[in-house]
């Protein structure tokens, strides 16, 4: 079971918290994580230009990690309909091969 709730941080840091009864007694790991404002993909976030803040990279570099993410998070579904695609894909990557 995972529960996610969105919570603002008090400038104290201080939060108290309320488990949902269906949660069951016993221990449980709480993770936090930053969230963005712009929901901004992080690895654009972490490449950007630090004097223009603009991503070091191109619109379509990040229009396809955009994508992924995307797909990581199952917002896209992935269907791999012949076998052999997956294989060369992957065989491509571990040969260091690109398509171009």
């Amino acid at each position: 079971m995972s529960v996610t709730q969105t919570v603002e941080i008090p400038d104290s840091h201080r939060l108290t918290i309320d488990v949902p009864r269906e949660v069951p007694a016993g221990r449980a790991i709480l993770t936090f994580t930053p969230a963005s404002q712009a929901e901004e993909c992080p690895i654009c976030a972490a490449h950007r230009d630090p004097v223009t803040g603009n991503p070091q990279y191109n619109a379509e570099t990040v229009a396809a990690i955009e994508e992924g993410m995307a797909i990581s998070r199952g917002e896209i579904p992935v269907e791999w309909h012949k076998p052999h695609e997956f294989n060369k894909v992957w065989q491509d990557l571990l040969n260091g091969e690109a398509d171009g």
